[in-house]
């Protein structure tokens, strides 16, 4: 089966972005919550999301805006939700986040 895993990274700062909660969702029929985990001093969660998905359509939300108020950092954003389908079912999906208070960007990593 799938797994889903991330990184987010602080462009502004040059850093790895610890402490941001992630959660991820499932959108195939209601909206339903799988997991939810937190960016260690990597930036990383210290594992996967899931390990088991299934083709489908999938949204993960990183809770940014604690991260910058703890850093006492003005942002424009509260939650940034990525939305993406998995079509293989035996591949893995790692769905960084590149973050700054005013931007951001994403790509299917490896």
């Amino acid at each position: 089966m799938a797994t889903v895993s991330t990184h987010v990274l602080d462009t502004a700062r040059g850093t790895a972005a610890a402490g941001i909660s992630v959660g991820l969702f499932s959108l195939d029929g209601e909206r339903k919550l799988i997991n939810v985990g937190i960016t260690n001093h990597d930036g990383r969660t210290d594992a996967p999301l899931a390990k088991d998905l299934s083709p489908g359509t999938y949204e993960l939300v990183f809770a940014v805006m604690d991260y910058f108020e703890l850093e006492a950092i003005e942002t424009f954003f509260d939650e940034i939700p990525i939305r993406f389908r998995i079509a293989d079912g035996t591949a893995r999906y790692h769905v960084p986040l590149l973050l700054s208070p005013w931007a951001y960007s994403t790509y299917r990593g490896s």
